[in-house]
């Protein structure tokens, strides 16, 4: 089966443990059922999250939604200069038939004004 990648982004509310994993359980919830997938499609993933966000390990969320033996790794995101705050990032690497060009990336919230041809401010 082929191997796919799927990203995703959302903003955080504020810098507290809930607000960090409701959030990024929002973005995985969203970008599996858009991608029809399901933890045992996922190979692995990958989070990054702004310096600002310290208060819990987005990877947290998916072990919340039962993603127990999904390889999880978290990152602190580069500090950049005019970057937009409190943000939780996620590259998900998923077995799926899906097309290259089928897969759905989703930059919720304010990230959609990262990448206005995929977001949605919701």
């Amino acid at each position: 089966m082929p191997v796919r990648a799927i990203r995703g982004a959302i903003d955080v509310a504020a810098n507290t443990q809930d607000a960090i994993v409701d959030a990024t359980r929002r973005l995985l919830v969203e970008l599996c059922e858009a991608n029809g997938i399901g933890p045992e499609s996922i190979i692995s993933a990958f989070f990054t999250q702004t310096i600002d966000l310290d208060a819990a390990y987005p990877a947290a969320a998916a072990r919340s939604l039962g993603w127990m033996d999904v390889p999880l790794l978290d990152a602190q995101e580069l500090d950049v200069t005019g970057g937009m705050p409190r943000v939780v990032r996620v590259l998900l690497h998923v077995d799926t038939e899906v097309p290259r060009a089928g897969i759905r990336h989703m930059y919720l919230g304010q990230t959609a004004r990262l990448r206005p041809d995929l977001g949605r401010e919701s």
